[in-house]
């Protein structure tokens, strides 16, 4: 007989129930592990949809920003080549404006120098005349043209510094669309087969100075409203310095014909006057070769009345020397006292009358002295009347000046869609 282990040994029911115990946990945990495969399996299913979807409505949300950028991109675009073309326009008017300001430079120089060639008449030639009275009003209106002009100028420099700052922000924020539709149709190119992948740390963050969908969209709206409305005061601005040479090109024109006119009248009348006075001056010269030759008469008259008075003075004297009784008073004495009263009446008539011929004479010399001095000045002064429109031609002669030129310019409105042919382009 074999000897036996002690040990605690259990009974047939124990072992039967110790049976049945594994075979129901056995079957307890395949049952739960049954709903966790069941749940696992309805979870994948779920999440894999879910990240399909997700990556799918990201995907779709991307393509629709890329849409939405690229319209602002374009807008931007497009905004910006209206503020280069309205910078080009504006600066091609600003140009033309300033040409005109230099094409003032020569009538303000030619109208100054008639001023002073003007000056140079001596004496009653010398006279405040419509002639000065349009040059004068030549050179203040050339002189306010001059001042519209510099306006227009530095405003159209200001307008082109805020057309220029426009443009900035418009290129900006160009340049700021066009990376980030680079960025996110780089990120719709990507998918979970692209090899430059990765896990980020902390992807979810905000980034510094993150903006919201309005705020983005008030930026770039912004610059363009600002844009448009630089383009706006621009092209109204060309209009009005079109307009703007337009009149001051017609004022300077009428009152250059106006100025040329009263100065060929002056001339005129100036001509008359001297004409005049040369025909006086010779009408003059031959009273005066009239009255010498009178004088000479009235001379040789008075000195013949000399002998018949010492005749009768004679007969009287030796007619006082009869003796006695014989010194009478008879008709003889009386006829010789008449004759020589009658001689000295005609002697001292004749005195008087040379005096008076002669004072005549000497005042007819004088005024014929002092015509011809005024004829002189006249002269003088038509000769400098016609030097000063011989350098009025200096505005016709084929240099670009405005107003003198091109004919009169009807005034149009430009709106930068049409070119004004004015006389300093």
């Amino acid at each position: 007989m074999l000897p036996v282990k002690p040990s605690l040994r259990c009974g047939v029911s124990e072992w039967n129930n110790n049976n049945l115990q594994l075979w129901a946990e056995a079957q307890q945990q395949r049952l739960v592990s049954s709903e966790i495969r069941q749940e696992c399996k309805s979870l994948r299913n779920e999440t894999h949809c879910k990240t399909v979807w997700d990556e799918k409505e990201t995907s779709r949300r991307l393509t629709e920003r890329v849409w939405d950028v690229s319209r602002w991109r374009d807008l931007l675009d497009s905004c910006a080549q209206k503020v280069d073309e309205e910078m080009d326009a504006l600066t091609l008017s600003k140009e033309l404006t300033e040409q005109a300001l230099a094409a003032t430079a020569t009538p303000l120089e030619v109208s100054t120098e008639c001023m002073m060639l003007r000056e140079g008449r001596r004496g009653y030639e010398l006279v405040t005349d419509p002639v000065q009275e349009q040059l004068q009003k030549e050179v203040e209106l050339i002189e306010r043209v001059q001042q519209t002009l510099q306006q227009h100028i530095d405003e159209a420099f200001q307008q082109l510094c805020v057309l220029q700052e426009a443009r900035h922000q418009l290129t900006g924020d160009l340049q700021n669309k066009m990376e980030a539709l680079d960025i996110d149709k780089s990120c719709l190119t990507l998918t979970i087969t692209s090899p430059n992948i990765s896990l980020k740390t902390n992807p979810t963050r905000i980034p510094s100075g993150a903006s919201t969908p309005q705020e983005w969209v008030q930026l770039s709206n912004h610059n363009v409203v600002q844009a448009e409305e630089a383009m706006r005061v621009s092209q109204q601005m060309r209009e009005d310095m079109s307009l703007s040479r337009a009149q001051l090109q017609n004022e300077l024109e009428a009152e250059r014909r106006a100025t040329e006119f009263a100065l060929r009248k002056r001339s005129h009348h100036e001509e008359q006057a001297r004409d005049e006075l040369q025909w006086q001056i010779r009408n003059m010269e031959a009273e005066i070769a009239e009255m010498e030759s009178d004088i000479r008469e009235l001379d040789a008259d008075l000195q013949a009345k000399t002998a018949p008075l010492k005749l009768a003075h004679t007969r009287l004297e030796n007619r006082t020397h009869r003796p006695g009784m014989d010194l009478c008073r008879d008709e003889v004495q009386y006829s010789l006292v008449a004759e020589v009263e009658q001689l000295e009446a005609t002697v001292l008539a004749l005195q008087l009358k040379l005096s008076k011929a002669q004072h005549s004479l000497q005042n007819m010399r004088l005024h014929h002295g002092q015509m011809l001095q005024d004829l002189s000045r006249k002269q003088e002064a038509l000769s400098l009347e016609q030097r000063s429109l011989n350098t009025r031609t200096r505005l016709t002669s084929g240099s670009s000046t405005v107003g003198v030129v091109a004919p009169v310019v009807p005034l149009m409105n430009s709106c930068g869609r049409g070119n004004l042919q004015l006389m300093a382009e």
